[in-house]
């Protein structure tokens, strides 16, 4: 069955992340909600990156030593559900209301993209 899946990589002060669990928590209902199949959002755990296995996401991000990184997706039936569902979420008071307040994290350092899955296990 096709996927899409909407990723995100973002580096957040460890001092804001009990505040971006709540936020994050709330996104995934509203997301949910609307129709997404999944919503994961994870923090760092072990981001240690062995020499000659590629850039680790701290660096990549020029995160400070106060930040962790968070790995997120929503995975929805295709582009067309994303963009349906993207849309309602878009409209949606709750989601209306968290943007007004101050993010805990900086969202012009976040990382983005929308994908088309290629290979399930």
């Amino acid at each position: 069955m096709p996927r899409y899946v909407d990723g995100f990589v973002l580096p957040i002060p460890k001092k804001n992340l009990a505040a971006y669990r709540r936020m994050a928590q709330l996104a995934s209902k509203v997301w949910m909600d609307l129709g997404a199949l999944e919503y994961r959002e994870c923090v760092g755990e072990d981001l240690a990156v062995k020499p000659g296995c590629g850039v680790g996401f701290p660096k990549q991000l020029k995160s400070k030593g106060a930040e962790t990184v968070v790995f997120a997706w929503i995975t929805y039936k295709s582009r067309a559900h994303r963009d349906a569902v993207n849309k309602r979420v878009m409209k949606d008071e709750r989601i209306l209301a968290m943007m007004k307040k101050k993010m805990p994290f900086d969202p012009n350092r976040m990382l983005y993209g929308g994908f088309e899955v290629i290979v399930e296990g």
